[in-house]
């Protein structure tokens, strides 16, 4: 009972605290406090019901029974729409805070809503070596799933709450991608109801221009149900060389010599200043030296990127043995390193060992709670891009993430951009290696300003021929976004599908341009 009274005293206080300097301060200046006392919990809570339930459709075999019954209601949902004049775009009527994005889609508001409830692995067929999932499926739950059968996907995008719909519709990227591609690559089917209310099947020999054309077109061709993806066979341990190098051309040398290597199963690089850097590389195994495994992915093990970062200041290599799925999720405990400014203490090891195992708090928490003020100050004052450009740019790159943004660290990851139809594809006919740099966090260039310095950034990324992640901030306009993407493809099949008035077109549905 004393521990209870302890307990509620103190939150007593705590919501004294809170009344006496105002919610929307608190929440601005010391949001440590209200992730913590509240996020974290909720968190934890969502976690739990969607084990439950995932766990209960699997035993119960409903969900292919299931998935035909609900993709008959997405097709009524738009016949409907249809017969009431077609008179708004559609769009799913998942709440934008759901998404993992940052950006918060306004349209949602304005347009018809369609409400698409596919989150199951509907099946596992080992002799094909592809798995289908619905469109809601994560890759928290697909790897869960997949990895006690024996199998993975080739491609596992890092953070737990990305979904198959998602990586499919925007992309989706992993340290294997040198020699699997973007998670697009992985996917040998899709399902879609488009906009006459009818269902297709696409596949590179099935309405193959449809199938080139989905992935990069954000839900505006069509509504994906369900999808099929390649499985690999699954092994017990990643691994893992660890690797320092220091100044800016050996760092790009090295990562790009690495990259090429087809028996790394997975290259990363993480830039912590312009010309310091770890560069890993991993192999799958079923053997380990038992003394080298290190379990990262649990609760009290220190966030990946500090982990990393040691090498770096002792200056020395190192090999470790890490659980494959502890290695696939290994940034999200830190949401690779965004939790630092929201939590700063979180990689202590006090709060690691007692309050570890609720992080990470859930990223559409965060967002539903965020508040005007908050959504205005990341805005201005933080950056969470991704850049794909051609390896041989690399080094430029760089450079030019440096002066306009100086956010460190910075993710290097490489992958290889076939020559495929559709919005991305390399500029040649043959297919090329590309990296992908990931600048996440507060910018510390003292010209930066929002969107001249991102307007900036897409001009050079452009000039190389590289591609923007649509899941971001986008400034561009539509002359310059349709220079960046190919979308003679995507037009094409906008106008025999009959999508124009059905969907908005991609640019004005992601485009800060376009939307305000």
């Amino acid at each position: 009972m004393s521990a209870l009274w302890s307990v509620g005293a103190g939150l007593l206080l705590l919501l004294l605290w809170v009344r006496h300097r105002g919610l929307e301060a608190v929440l601005v200046h010391h949001r440590w406090v209200f992730v913590c006392f509240f996020l974290l919990p909720l968190s934890i809570l969502f976690d739990i019901y969607y084990q439950l339930r995932a766990w209960a459709v699997w035993r119960l075999h409903s969900a292919p029974r299931q998935h035909a019954q609900r993709v008959r209601h997405i097709q009524q949902q738009v016949r409907e729409w249809k017969k009431e004049g077609s008179k708004r775009y559609m769009c799913t009527g998942r709440p934008g805070w759901l998404t993992v994005s940052l950006r918060v889609g306004k349209y949602k508001k304005t347009h018809k809503n369609i409400m698409i409830n596919l989150m199951d692995v509907l099946e596992v067929d080992s002799e094909r070596q592809v798995v289908r999932v619905e469109p809601l499926v994560s890759m928290g739950q697909l790897t869960a799933h997949l990895n006690p059968m024996g199998w993975t996907i080739p491609v596992v995008p890092e953070l737990d709450d990305l979904t198959v719909g998602g990586l499919i519709m925007g992309t989706g990227i992993e340290s294997s991608s040198h020699i699997y591609g973007l998670f697009q690559h992985t996917c040998v089917a899709y399902e879609l109801v488009l906009a006459d209310g009818s269902l297709v099947r696409c596949s590179p020999t099935e309405n193959s221009d449809l199938f080139y054309a989905v992935p990069w077109s954000c839900g505006t061709l069509g509504f994906l149900v369900a999808a099929e993806i390649k499985m690999i066979p699954a092994k017990k341990y990643v691994k893992i060389h660890y690797e320092p190098v220091r100044g800016l051309q050996k760092i790009c040398e090295k990562f790009t010599e690495e990259s090429k290597k087809k028996e790394n199963s997975f290259v990363e690089g993480l830039l912590y200043s312009l010309d310091e850097a770890v560069i890993m590389t991993g192999v799958l195994t079923d053997e380990a030296e038992q003394s080298k495994i290190n379990r990262i992915g649990n609760y009290y093990k220190p966030w990946f990127f500090k982990h990393v970062e040691k090498y770096l200041k002792a200056d020395r290599t190192g090999v470790e043995y890490i659980p494959s799925r502890h290695y696939y999720h290994r940034h999200t405990r830190s949401i690779f390193w965004e939790l630092q400014d929201i939590i700063p203490f979180g990689n202590n090891p006090v709060f690691r060992y007692l309050f570890g195992w609720m992080v990470p708090p859930k990223i559409s928490l965060l967002k539903l709670t965020q508040g005007e003020a908050i959504r205005k100050l990341y805005e201005q004052h933080h950056v969470v891009q991704d850049m794909l450009v051609p390896m041989k740019s690399l080094e430029k790159s760089i450079q030019t993430f440096h002066v306009d943004l100086n956010v460190y660290p910075i993710w290097l990851c490489p992958f290889i951009l076939p020559n495929n139809p559709g919005m991305v594809h390399p500029k040649g006919n043959e297919t090329e290696l590309y990296v992908d740099i990931g600048a996440y966090g507060e910018p510390k260039s003292k010209q930066f300003e929002a969107r001249a310095s991102m307007r900036q950034m897409e001009k050079f990324v452009r000039s190389v021929h590289g591609f923007q992640m649509l899941y971001a901030d986008c400034y561009m306009t539509r002359e310059e976004f349709w220079d960046m993407f190919d979308g003679s493809l995507y037009h094409k099949l906008r106008e025999q599908m009959n999508c124009k008035d059905a969907f908005p077109e991609v640019y004005d549905k992601i485009c800060k341009a376009a939307r305000h």
